[in-house]
Order: structure tokens, then C-alpha cells, then sequence
């Protein structure tokens, strides 16, 4: 069957009476009025509104097949533009064809038009983008990922590739899946009983990637300023609303950059994130948070106003432990700050964004230009790391000016418990004409909760994997 010129239901909504149009997408609902005629409510997904179809019954078809559709058919539908009389939309579709598609078995369906919760559209990830709420979310992504490739691309990044599959743990956690072709019932030993990982695909143990940002720090060395975007992988047993197992992140390298251009690039790239939410995906925006969180719009708008404010990681300590609030996990300067931390401080105390900067050395990763500021601390040295933090969610960017000197670097390898040789072609890069260079990450599935409000982070992304869930 051909579609000529079929139009998207968003065009339909703003032509003019008198146009004849042709219309495809699934039945929402199905209105029928003693046999004279029906309404349907068409929608296609090219935007957040359905179209009312008014169906007559003198249509050739209508008793044997227009009375029987029902929520999730797929029709084609060619008809006339008509004023309105009902609110809520200035036109409908006054058809002259109705063609069925498919067919959907009106007591199966799982998407009737009725209230479901988030937690059962989990269970229909297949089908729940037929849904407003899962259709604005997907919108709103789609409006996120061009906005993030049009800022580096404005401004002479290049898009970079990194690899999924690695030998290299960037964070130093060892939380990282296996990747293997060797038999888990029996594998290969060495003559020592361990398993013979020389016979494995890639002669080598090898892991799906927690970062690109090793590789694509190569890439910044020899060409400026790049960014990588794409999945990512923790086999983190974490099974909360804010923690995925898979998920994509955006990590911008710059070389002769300081963490000072770093700060300056992150509060740069949320606010530009943020403006397009708000510009180019207004009804989407509204509907979720009419629905999900009514101060989100607000939010948006002051993080985008604001200037952030810039504090070291030891005064925001201070400001904790001033602060006269019993926290559930106690401050003390040395330990990791919590997401109860993070959001007093960009939520009460500032009520802005917050970029903590110079975090201890003994929290954070092993590529981190590491300051001399030891004696400061009773001996412990603080790295040059930041983290951008944002009200209701905490950190939404981490990211630091990276170790250019090799020694140093080998040294704090070594202070890890991890090998300078299996790091030797990032070591290279201090070898052979070392430069200050600087960058972050971004996870865009934190970003999407907070420009959707969904406050489970497995309803921003098309099919959540997490600990026990990998269904789709």
C-alpha cells in the first residue's frame, strides 16, 4: 500500500480547513454515536496531540470495520480538513476513507485509554512509547541528543568514537561486565588452574566500557578538542531509581584546558541543555510536569539565569558540618559526599547550581592532576576534580583536569593497586609531548530526569537494564 503524501498529525494540527489530507498512526479511542457516525482520536507520535477523525456512517466500510476498532489499531485515514466545534483543537479530519492496518485484540491490549501506573508500563516497554507520558519522554530525548551534538559542534569539538568493548577500567572500581566467547562450564586452564584467558576471542580478559574518556583522551591530544557519545556499562548492583546498569554518557575532552575551563564548559553545556528543553519542546515539557513535577518549568528556567556558584569541596565541608542538620551519613573531610550533601547545598544553602571543585585524592580516580596542596590537609593532596550539582537530582557532571606528568601519574597507578603497564599507550601520552588538557561526563539518563521529572531513572531511557532486568 503507498502513503502519498501522508501528513504528520503535528502539520494537521496547524493546516487550514479545506486541506485534504491523509493521516496514519493508532486509535487512542473510538467514540460511536447509534450508527450515524463515530470520533476517533488518531495519533502518530510526531507530536503530543492526537487528531479527532469524524467517521460517517454512510463510509462504505463503517459497520464492518470503523464500529470495530478499538484502542491500538492502525488505520490510514484520508479525509478533509473541517473547522472544529469541540475544544481543544481548531481542526479535524472529516474522513472519506478509513483503511485498517492492523488489527489490535481489544481485551489484550495492554495500553487502553485509562490511567497506568509507571511501574506496569515497565512491564510493556515494548508498547508504552504509545503512550503521552513515554511519548513526550522519547521527544524530549530526541530534543536533549541534537542539542548536545549542535554545542560541540559550534564550537570545533569533533565527535569521536571510543570503543565499547576494553582491557582498560577508566574508573579503577572493577565493577565492569565481562566480555568472553570462552565456555562458562569449561573454560580453558593454564597450567596453573587458572582460566586461559590467551584462548579467549581477544587473547586477553576484556569488559564492556564504564567510559570513553581514556581513548578519548588520545584523540584531544592530537586534535584540540573532542567529545565521545555513547552506551556505557556498570555492573553495579545498585537497584534504585537512579542507577542503571547501561546508560549513555557525553564526555568532552579539551586539550590545553584547566579545570577552571572545564567548570566554564560544563555550566556552558547545562545551560544551553536546558534552554533547548525548554524552546523547542514546550508541550512536551508541560505535559510531564503537570504530571511528574509542577516546578520543574521554573527550575529549568532559573538554573538557565543563574550564575553557578564555584566552592572548594573543603569549604563545602565546612558549610555541612555548620550546618546543624543531622545527616544520614555523617561529613567529615576525606569521605565522598552524599546526594542528601550535594542537594542541601545546591537546593538550600545556594539555591543554584554548585561546582565543587578539589576533591581529597584518596576518593578519586587515578587520572586526576593531582595539587600540591598536601600540608593543607594533614598531609593528604587534593586532586583538581569537580562535580556540577544541580537542585533535586545532585550531581548531574563530574569531571577534572587530567595528570599530564608522567611520574606522578605512574606513581598514583601504582598507589591504586593497578599496573602502569596495562596502561602503557595512556602513559605514551605523557611520553611524547605531554599538554595540560581537561574534561567531564555528562549521564544523559540523569539529565532526563531532570528536564522530564520522572523520578525513576528506568522511565527515561527506551529499555532499562539493571540488576534482574533485562527483559526487552
Amino acid at each position: 500500500m503507498s502513503f502519498p503524501k501522508r501528513t504528520p498529525v503535528a502539520e494537521a494540527l496547524s493546516a487550514k480547513p479545506g486541506e485534504k489530507l491523509a493521516l496514519a498512526g493508532w486509535v487512542r479511542t473510538l467514540r460511536c454515536s447509534k450508527g450515524a457516525f463515530s470520533f476517533i482520536t488518531l495519533n502518530d507520535g510526531s507530536c503530543l496531540d492526537s487528531i479527532q477523525v469524524l467517521a460517517e456512517g454512510k463510509l462504505p466500510n463503517y459497520e464492518s470495520e470503523v464500529v470495530r476498532l478499538s484502542a491500538g489499531c492502525s488505520v490510514l485515514i484520508r479525509g478533509e480538513l473541517v473547522e472544529s466545534p469541540g475544544k481543544g483543537q481548531a481542526v479535524e479530519l472529516k474522513a472519506s476513507e478509513v483503511v485498517l492496518l492492523g488489527k489490535a485484540d481489544a481485551e489484550s491490549y495492554p495500553i487502553q485509554p485509562k490511567k497506568h501506573t509507571l511501574e506496569f508500563l515497565r512491564t510493556v516497554a515494548h508498547l508504552r512509547p504509545r503512550t503521552n507520558t513515554f511519548g513526550a519522554v522519547a521527544r524530549l530525548r530526541n530534543a536533549v541528543c541534537s542539542a548536545i551534538h549542535e554545542f560541540y559542534q559550534k564550537r570545533g569539538f569533533l565527535y569521536v568514537h571510543t570503543p565499547i568493548v576494553t582491557a582498560s577500567d577508566c574508573e579503577g572500581a572493577g565493577q565492569m561486565f565481562r566480555v568472553s566467547t570462552l565456555d562458562p562450564l569449561k573454560p580453558p586452564r593454564t597450567p596453573e588452574g587458572k582460566i586461559d584467558y590467551g584462548q579467549d576471542f581477544f587473547s586477553r580478559p576484556t569488559f564492556l566500557s564504564v567510559s570513553g574518556q581514556l581513548e578519548g583522551e588520545t584523540y584531544a591530544c592530537a586534535l584540540d578538542k573532542i567529545y565521545t557519545f555513547g552506551p556505557t556499562f556498570r555492573a553495579e548492583n545498585s537497584n534504585t531509581p537512579r542507577h542503571l546498569a547501561e546508560f549513555w554518557m557525553v564526555e568532552p575532552e579539551m586539550a590545553f584546558n584547566d579545570l577552571d575551563d572545564d567548570a566554564d564548559l560544563a555550566e556552558a553545556f547545562i545551560k544551553h541543555l536546558f534552554s533547548a528543553v525548554l524552546e523547542r519542546c514546550p508541550k512536551d515539557a508541560a505535559f510531564l510536569s503537570e504530571r511528574y513535577d509542577k516546578t520543574l518549568p521554573g527550575t529549568l528556567k532559573h538554573i538557565v539565569e543563574s550564575e553557578f556558584v564555584r566552592i572548594s569541596y573543603t569549604e563545602a565541608v565546612d558549610i555541612l558540618r555548620k550546618s546543624g542538620r543531622a545527616w544520614e551519613f555523617p561529613v567529615s573531610w576525606g569521605t565522598d559526599l552524599q546526594s542528601e550533601h550535594e542537594r542541601y547545598l545546591s537546593e538550600e544553602k545556594f539555591k543554584k547550581p554548585v561546582i565543587l571543585m578539589n576533591y581529597p585524592a584518596k576518593i578519586k580516580a587515578f587520572y586526576m592532576r593531582l595539587n600540591d596542596d598536601a600540608a593543607e590537609h594533614g598531609g593528604e593532596p587534593t586532586v583538581a576534580a569537580m562535580d556540577v550539582l544541580v537542585p533535586k537530582i545532585g550531581e548531574i557532571i563530574g569531571g577534572s583536569q587530567r595528570e599530564e606528568r608522567l611520574e606522578v601519574l605512574e606513581a598514583r597507578i601504582r598507589k591504586m593497586g593497578m599496573k602502569p603497564e596495562d596502561y602503557w599507550w595512556y602513559l605514551d601520552l605523557r611520553r611524547y609531548g605531554t599538554v595540560p588538557h581537561a574534561g567531564f561526563g555528562l549521564g544523559l539518563e540523569r539529565t532526563m530526569q531532570f528536564v522530564t521529572g520522572m523520578s525513576n531513572i528506568r522511565d527515561v531511557i527506551p529499555y532499562p537494564r539493571a540488576p534482574r532486568s533485562a527483559e526487552f
